[in-house]
Formats: structure tokens, sequence, C-alpha cells
């Protein structure tokens, strides 16, 4: 089964076409990174202006490089939720056009379910149960995949999610757009012990994070220094920033396998691709005898294919929507309206 699958959830337009939600026939991604660099962090409206310039060459390239027409296709598959309500929309109501002009049936995905599917696309092997961390700019999930569409959410954050507090520290920290990228990669050669910075946790719910209190230590810290003349070593502070953030995920993430007896973990999201995060999961695994999963790097950030591989799964379980779909900025992964 060949689908084609658009995502403009954010700030990248990517459509690709997924074999059997496991082979990537092609996948095409225009990031518009640039034109936010100027202001440290996507504007909504510039997102969605830019998606409506792009998202016609971008389905057409994904076409071309599959060497398919649109009459060797099964259907057609769209992010419908969760993101930036604007850029959703330009989705869509695209794929809504497509599905209409060539009688194709329509697959709505969940932005986060996609990412998850991600893992099938690097590990053909991968199957249900698992459980997964899901880490992004705007998510931060533990959650049980009891099927491929079936989920059931273990904890999440209650008020930042993990990219966003490494976005907006980095910020603080003079570090470009985009932050958390940069972030990893100055922390390398710094210190993780020079600064002691808290590790929130969330009294009564021990799978849930809490980012906002870490975030606003490290932002006062610079503040501090900066009013009194002092000069904080970027490196170590990167560093020890980063260990406080991910050890925060990996110990929630810890205790949820061996209360929930899972041997299978998956990380997914933007900030799977943090090098510190992936090594210490990496390292917790083999620690406890855990198969780890690991997203390919490419397959970390925004694109199309991990919807096409989801699309699949949800397209199996008779999740088809009709003109009257919409986009949503908020959904939780557990809930399949549409």
């Amino acid at each position: 089964m060949k689908i084609l699958a658009i995502e403009s959830s954010c700030d990248e337009t990517a459509a690709a076409v997924v074999e059997d939600g496991r082979k990537i026939i092609s996948s095409v991604v225009a990031t518009q990174i640039e034109s936010h660099k100027i202001f440290g962090g996507v504007v909504p409206e510039i997102a969605s202006r830019m998606h409506i310039e792009a998202i016609c060459a971008v389905v057409s390239e994904a076409m071309e490089k599959a060497n398919l027409d649109y009459s060797q296709l099964d259907a057609i598959a769209v992010t419908y939720s969760p993101g930036l309500i604007g850029a959703l929309l330009v989705g869509v109501n695209f794929a809504k056009g497509l599905s209409l002009s060539t009688g194709l049936p329509l697959i709505p995905v969940h932005h986060l379910r996609g990412h998850i599917a991600s893992n099938y696309l690097t590990y053909p092997e991968l199957e249900p149960p698992f459980m997964c961390l899901v880490v992004s700019g705007g998510h931060s999930h533990i959650v049980t995949v009891d099927d491929y569409t079936s989920f059931k959410i273990i904890g999440k954050t209650r008020d930042d999610a993990a990219g966003e507090c490494l976005d907006k520290a980095a910020r603080a920290m003079g570090i470009p757009y985009p932050g958390g990228v940069n972030l990893d990669k100055i922390a390398v050669n710094g210190n993780d012990m020079a600064f002691s910075l808290p590790h929130p946790r969330v009294e009564g719910s021990e799978y849930d994070f809490s980012f906002s209190g870490l975030k606003t230590a490290v932002i006062n810290l610079i503040h501090n220094a900066q009013q009194k003349g002092e000069a904080i070593n970027r490196e170590d502070l990167c560093a020890s920033y980063l260990k406080a953030v991910t050890d925060c995920l990996c110990d929630n993430t810890v205790r949820a396998m061996k209360e929930f007896g899972f041997k299978k973990l998956a990380l997914a999201g933007g900030v799977s691709a943090n090098s510190v995060l992936r090594r210490k999961m990496t390292y917790l695994a083999k620690e406890n005898d855990w198969k780890l999963f690991l997203p390919e790097l490419s397959l970390c950030g925004d694109n199309a294919a991990m919807i096409g591989s989801q699309a699949y799964y949800e397209f199996l379980n008779s999740n088809i929507a009709d003109e009257n779909l919409n986009a949503y900025a908020t959904m939780p992964i557990d809930n399949s309206v549409f």
C-alpha cells in the first residue's frame, strides 16, 4: 500500500511516499529555519504563509522522486493535530483537495503518533507493545504503545516541554536559533558538573515532568551574573543544564519502564536527536537489559515519512476522514476523534 503523506504542523513543509508503513519511497522536507532565525523562534503567521508558498512544489517533488503518478497511490495522509493551527490548516486543506480530486481515501494522522512511527521506518522489526518517550519543542510524554493505534499516556509535562525549555535557556545564553540543537553542540566541550541545577519533580505524579522551574533557575543564574559583571563559562553551563534536563527525562522513564514491566523502549520527537539523551538512554537500556529503539537522526525532526508510516496503521484500523476533516491545535495522543 502506497501512501502520499503531508506534514505542515510547525515550520517544515514536508511530503513523502511510504509503502506499507515501513519503506520510504521518497521524502522531501522544506525547512523555514533561516526565515525564523532572526526572530529567535517560529512566528506562526510567517510559518503559515511559507507553507502556502512551498506545499505545491514539495508535494510535486515527492511524487517525482517516487516516480509515481496519483493513480498508483492508495491513499492520502495528513497531519491534522496537534500543531500551529494556521500551519496545520494549510496541509489539511491541500490534502482534502487532493483526496477530492483523485478519489483517494484521506487518512488523518496525529503528529505525535507519527513521531513514534518514525521508529517503524528505522526498525522494520519493531512491533507493539513498547514504551516510548516522546520529546520535542512542544511535547514531553511517556506513552505506552499497546498497539499501532492504541496509546496510553503515562506521564507528561505539567508546564514547558523539554525542547521549549532547551530553546528558551539557549536564547538567554545568547545561543542562536535553533537553540536546542546549538546548545547540544556547545555542551560537548563543557563540564556537566560545573553548575548545580534543580531536578524538579511533580509531587503525587511520579511520571510527570516539570521544566519551568529549571528554565527559570538557569535564566536567573545568567541574569545575576550579568548584573554582577561576572563571566559564565557557557560550555559548562550548557553541559550542566543539558544534564539536568536529560536526567529528569531519563529518571521518570526508567521508573515507568520498571513499574509497567516493559522490555522495549523507544525515543521519538525532535529532542530524541540530542546526543546526551541518546547516550544516557543507551547506557540505561544496556544496564537494565532493555531493547532500545532510536530513530534515525533524519527522522527525529518533523517529516512526512513518519506520517505516512503511521497512516498505514490508521488505515488498517479504518480511521478514514471525509471532506469535513478539520485541524486542531491540541489533542491528546490517545484521542482519535477527528
